[in-house]
């Protein structure tokens, strides 16, 4: 284990006297910002304290951050505490229902954002403050690229509501429901009244989707305190984690100086997979997880997940795999719990923020002695194996990926015909149309709406069941595409087939009625067509579409810079120019 770690700041590097702006005079730099903040009302006493800095990412926008404003109060407490002194400021703010075309189309443009950020202002540490889906790995991302010393705090989940009796929560639910009001199960009287206790709180999904998915890959990395993923939002638990994120930060980080690339390792990563398995985690976590590690110049395949899968079972009874709640999950022991199931299968000596390995938090974490049925042990588990698992063949050569423990396993092995959509717009004015040559032993596959061809890859890859097949009661079909799924869906998805149709990858081959055969036993995925017609269908493509790709490339702005620059997903959807050595 490496165990270098670097020398702590001189006072005369820390606080404000660090990232002085170039006037070409040294001291003249310093005095004009002593100037500015003293006109924000602080003392000379407080110039000379080190800084913990704190990302704002309050945004009338962002619903699943509406408790940021009470995290960083909590969090400027804690570093007050410890006799340093805490800075807020803001980054950009991403939010999964009101980004267009989808938030993951600005992930990376929040990570350049927090990474020049850290970069360029004062402070000596800082706390990341994030939550919906794609803000936590963005930050993780931005904050491995700057390399100062960071801990994550996530914003915690939403309490559950009610209909009908029964509890409800976003967006597990959400989805559930909408498929009933599609199938003529619920009115417009019910939808409408289940529209208003879907989401009971300020919080991220109070399911095992993508944002409870990266938290709980953030405490396993070792990049948030133990027992910080699973507090809901409005708890005063939640604010005690805030407090000791602070606290953490300007004691450990302050005086021991621990970079993110002085605590990451392989290990590290593999303890996070391990995790994502166990949980049931949200499909995106891979994509994000290989991103993340990828800013370490670490490569983590596809094939990696599934080797990890044959010996980590799926533990955590949770929708979508299972049937419950992030609030049961936090009352259940939350991440601790699942690595204390896992303790023979994960890396102890993997170190961690605090300066302390894994296994050395979780020998001093109390409180898991108690009986309790959210969390299962690997002898008695939800799924016996982990619950995402890797597909390959001639329709995905780079690779692909389904959510096996959300899926119905009578699809998972078959032969069938193919009903092809060449967009999310087609598929929009087609699906529900009465004329629609579809069966329920169909596939349906939806093209064009990977990196580049979404763009953004939106998360379309749940194609609805046809409105005619759904109304005879029909609630799952083998769906294919090489976008992606919220991680509060269930269904029998592949998604993230790569490369991506708009890069002429194979997918942008199907046609209706061609037939593809899956085979989860197998790890495969073939489109069943000869190499004679598949080379004419390529020649095909490139001379009716080949241009396409450098039209989008030579766009302005953001936009032409994401078409340049994004790579697959199996390389986790980074900027080239953004990966680490």
């Amino acid at each position: 284990m490496d165990t270098h770690r670097p020398e702590a700041h001189t006072q005369e590097e820390r606080g404000f006297r660090r990232r002085l702006t170039s006037y070409g005079d040294k001291d003249f730099a310093l005095f004009l910002r002593k100037a500015f903040i003293k006109g924000a009302g602080y003392s000379s006493d407080a110039l000379d304290c080190p800084i913990v800095g704190i990302i704002d990412t309050g945004s009338g926008y962002n619903p699943c951050h509406g408790n940021v404003p009470q995290l960083v109060e909590a969090i400027k407490r804690g570093v007050m505490l410890e006799g340093a002194l805490p800075v807020a400021f803001p980054t950009i703010s991403l939010h999964e229902s009101f980004a267009h075309p989808t938030s993951m189309w600005l992930r990376n443009l929040m990570s350049m954002d927090t990474e020049e950020m850290l970069k360029a202002q004062p402070m000596d540490a800082v706390v990341l403050i994030g939550g919906c889906d794609k803000t936590v790995p963005a930050q993780l991302m931005g904050a491995l690229s700057a390399n100062i010393p960071s801990v994550q705090l996530v914003t915690g989940s939403m309490l559950t509501g009610s209909h009908g009796g029964r509890r409800v929560g976003a967006c597990s639910d959400c989805r559930a429901y909408w498929a009933r009001y599609r199938a003529g199960e619920v009115d417009e009287v019910e939808i409408e009244e289940v529209n208003s206790q879907l989401v009971g709180s300020v919080g991220t999904c109070s399911v095992m989707g993508t944002a409870s998915t990266m938290a709980c890959v953030a405490e396993a990395l070792g990049m948030a305190t133990l027992g910080s993923a699973s507090p809901p939002a409005p708890t005063a638990a939640r604010m005690r984690v805030a407090e000791r994120a602070g606290r953490l930060a300007a004691t450990v980080l302050l005086k021991d100086g621990m970079k993110p690339k002085d605590i990451l390792r392989k290990k590290n990563f593999e303890n996070a997979m391990r995790v994502l398995l166990a949980i049931g985690g949200s499909t995106n976590g891979v994509i994000h997880l290989t991103a993340i590690a990828g800013r370490m110049g670490i490569k983590l395949d596809l094939r990696d997940f599934d080797k990890l899968g044959e010996t980590t079972p799926v533990l955590v009874d949770l929708k979508p795999s299972g049937m419950n709640y992030m609030e049961d999950f936090h009352r259940a022991g939350g991440v601790p719990r699942v690595l204390q199931e896992l303790r023979d299968r994960i890396h102890m000596d993997a170190l961690t923020i605090t300066g302390r390995t894994l296994g050395q938090e979780l020998a001093a974490y109390h409180g898991l002695d108690f009986e309790q049925t959210i969390i299962r042990s690997v002898s008695s588990p939800i799924y016996p194996t982990g619950g995402l698992v890797p597909l390959f063949g001639t329709l995905a050569p780079k690779g692909a990926l389904i959510k096996v423990s959300a899926a119905s396993p009578s699809l998972l092995e078959r032969r069938a015909r193919a009903v092809v959509f060449t967009s999310a717009a087609d598929m929009a004015a087609r699906i529900d149309s009465p004329k629609l040559d579809v069966s329920e032993s169909d596939i349906l596959v939806l093209q064009n709406i990977g990196p580049i061809g979404g763009p953004g890859m939106p998360e379309a890859g749940l194609l609805p069941i046809p409105k005619k097949l759904a109304r005879k009661g029909i609630k799952d079909m083998l769906r294919i595409s090489d976008g992606r799924m919220s991680g509060t869906a269930g269904g029998s998805i592949v998604l993230h087939v790569s490369p991506e149709a708009a890069l002429g990858g194979p997918l942008a081959f199907v046609r209706t009625g061609d037939e593809i055969e899956i085979s989860v036993i197998k790890r495969r995925l073939d489109l069943c067509l000869d190499q004679k017609e598949m080379s004419a269908r390529k020649a095909e493509w490139d001379e009716t579409h080949g241009g396409e790709l450098d039209a989008k490339r030579g766009r302005r702005g953001y936009e032409g810079l994401y078409m340049r620059e994004v790579t697959g997903a199996e390389d986790g959807c980074d900027f080239r120019f953004l990966s680490g050595e």
